[in-house]
């Protein structure tokens, strides 16, 4: 087969005009700012100074606060950090958000404490989870995670499928000389696990700004990687599942996907908020400007977490935005803002 590569298509069926997204309909939340690894895209080191706040949010205010952001149209929550699993109050942050009622509550881990909390997690009411994993080769882990134990991270993956989840999906920072070669076999191995595998760009945020123009595989090449195991069709995007374009397995019962921050930006469109696990809330990855509702959070007072949201929205770059490769992406810090 000759591959040429694919347009990137919705399911959505063929592109409407453009629609002004007024409220956010998803929200990334980052209950911890601390973390267990110190992965080279997002952290100089190990010890890089960087002192954890002390004012995180704790359960009760991030129930106050996502309850308030579901009555202002949000529709999906995405539990992040940091490491959300260093957070005590996970698998109740997660009940609390189930009791509320939200379309799609997922989480996103490195998976180094996922061995014992899967289960939990589940039957808290955890519907997905992603894990980062940018390597099969124990000793290529620890040199891109600084440290980080590769036979824990897979502990944790096979204890979230014995758990059961509706979906579960690695995601691979893709660095050039470092773990491109990787691709075919992070494929293989996840199909084999019916696990869906993601291979991101590199992304000009923070560290990575360091990293990304000598580093980053585009998609062009890394789906010429893995053009043998895949469907000869155009990419989509998951109706209402954040930016990644999928393809098929040349069988149909596999998915690969691929995040294109750098290459592809994905701006126009984008229906997505974070929090900073002290409350501050940010419209936008790649820029520092935010509007604090911790208080409000904290006391339970919806009128102001509402204003905020509204104020924070309004900071929402337009679609001529280039997301990540924007100057001000140097600046984030994206252990305090949450990925």
């Amino acid at each position: 087969m000759s591959f040429a590569l694919p347009i990137f298509r919705s399911t959505q069926g063929p592109k409407e005009p453009a629609v002004e997204q007024t409220s956010p309909r998803s929200v990334r939340i980052s209950v911890t700012d601390r973390c267990d690894m110190a992965c080279v895209y997002c952290r100089p080191s190990m010890t890089d100074g960087y002192v954890p706040a002390e004012d995180r949010l704790d359960v009760d205010a991030w129930e106050r606060l996502v309850r308030a952001l579901v009555a202002q149209g949000v529709r999906r929550v995405r539990i992040t950090g940091g490491e959300p699993l260093l957070f005590r109050g996970v698998v109740d942050v997660v009940r609390r958000i189930r009791a509320i009622g939200v379309e799609d509550l997922a989480l996103t881990t490195n998976a180094s404490r996922l061995a014992a909390l899967a289960a939990p997690l589940r039957e808290a009411g955890l519907a997905r989870i992603n894990v980062s994993l940018d390597s099969l080769d124990p000793a290529r882990f620890a040199e891109i995670t600084r440290g980080g134990s590769l036979e824990r991270v897979l502990e944790g993956v096979e204890a979230a499928r014995a758990a059961g989840f509706d979906e579960i999906k690695i995601n691979t920072v893709v660095l050039r000389g470092r773990n491109d070669d990787e691709i075919e076999a992070i494929t293989r191995w996840a199909w084999d696990r019916g696990i869906v595998p993601r291979f991101i760009e590199v992304m000009g945020v923070g560290e990575g700004a360091k990293l990304y123009q000598s580093h980053v595989v585009g998609y062009r090449e890394m789906r010429a990687l893995v053009a043998h195991l895949c469907a000869d069709e155009d990419a989509e995007v998951e109706r209402d599942r954040g930016p990644a374009k999928y393809v098929r397995s040349r069988d149909g019962k596999h998915r690969v996907g691929f995040i294109t921050g750098t290459t592809d930006t994905f701006c126009e469109g984008c229906d997505r908020l974070r929090a900073s696990s002290t409350g501050v809330l940010r419209a936008c990855l790649s820029k520092n400007d935010g509007v604090d509702v911790s208080d409000a959070a904290r006391s339970g007072d919806e009128s102001s977490i509402t204003r905020g949201l509204a104020d924070a929205w309004a900071m929402k770059p337009d679609g001529s935005w280039k997301g990540c490769t924007e100057a001000t992406a140097k600046a984030v810090n994206m252990r305090a803002t949450g990925g």
